[in-house]
């Protein structure tokens, strides 16, 4: 079933497009990061939570028709007009191979528009939903057990959310990615 923007609000994310302005040069970004807060975009692939940098992120778009182009890689979906403006659309539960298949319609969906600081051309990756921008704590971060042993480096950590249910609390799970290391190999 749709969220109304009301719900969406109330979740913590604007039914409008956000901006993730003032963005920082890198050697401020770094220092954030060691400081212990971590700033990021919640976002449902699947069943799946997921996070990236708010400072990654330009704005969060509603779904709109993709143009689909030729010769392009499964995961590249295609390129929107944004604004006047030519963005190239990014599938991330297809670059991720994330197999499972979102219960909702495709129209649901939400684009992600990333800072072209880090992206160097119009780039959106899109997701099943917008969850809710947060900050945690650095304690709240495991970045040990994030890779795994694998070489894809595109996990930099799994957040620890804690939830009240009712009387009782719980830890929700959230994969922090890497969103520059996913682009690196697209060109951009």
């Amino acid at each position: 079933m749709a969220k109304s923007a009301s719900e969406k609000e109330e979740k913590g994310v604007p039914a409008r497009p956000v901006s993730a302005e003032p963005h920082e040069p890198p050697a401020l970004a770094e220092s954030r990061h060691q400081s212990g807060k971590l700033q990021v975009v919640e976002f449902l692939l699947g069943k799946e939570n997921y996070a990236v940098d708010l400072f990654d992120v330009r704005e969060v778009v509603e779904y709109t028709t993709i143009t689909e182009l030729p010769n392009t890689p499964s995961y590249m979906k295609g390129i929107i007009d944004l604004r006047g403006e030519i963005t190239t659309i990014i599938d991330l539960k297809e670059r991720l191979n994330i197999l499972e298949k979102s219960s909702q319609p495709i129209e649901n969906s939400r684009i992600i528009v990333l800072d072209e600081k880090i992206t160097k051309a119009k780039t959106g990756i899109l997701v099943d939903d917008v969850l809710a921008v947060s900050t945690f704590e650095r304690g709240d971060i495991d970045s040990t057990s994030a890779s795994g042993g694998r070489e894809d480096a595109a996990i930099l950590g799994i957040i620890k959310k804690k939830i009240k249910d009712k009387e009782h609390e719980r830890n929700e799970l959230i994969i922090w990615i890497d969103i520059r290391h996913l682009l690196v190999d697209i060109g951009q």
